[in-house]
């Protein structure tokens, strides 16, 4: 009867210590890199200008700045809508930096579906 794989220990070529070893710095990355987006702020602006925002990476929203111009007592509604979209943009722009900062670390895990860098199960 023939056994199958390589050595005890280790896993399609790979050392299941060194495997390990990679996960455990790889996690530490990620939580530093996570860490790193959560203290960082993202700004975005309105109606050319007239209005900004900026939220921090743990999505709050830290400040709003009004131009003068852009207050109308008989338009509040346009205001409002000019907030709305400020807001949505420093969001996505939030949005942007995480999924960026995660692609760093799952860009060659060739997803899930498939296996981890080329290694099935």
């Amino acid at each position: 009867m023939s056994k199958k794989g390589g050595f005890p220990g280790q896993m399609g070529g790979m050392n299941m210590n060194n495997l390990m070893k990679q996960a455990q710095r790889m996690q530490r990355q990620m939580q530093e890199g996570q860490q790193a987006l959560e203290e960082s702020e993202f700004t975005a602006t309105a109606g050319g200008g007239v209005v900004e925002v900026t939220v921090t990476g743990k999505r709050e929203l830290k400040s709003i700045v009004l131009k003068e111009e852009v207050v109308d007592p008989d338009d509040i509604e346009m205001l409002q809508d000019l907030i709305v979209a400020a807001v949505n943009e420093a969001m996505k722009k939030v949005d942007d930096a995480h999924a960026e900062s995660m692609a760093k670390f799952t860009g060659g895990l060739g997803g899930f579906g498939g296996g981890l860098g080329g290694l099935t199960f």
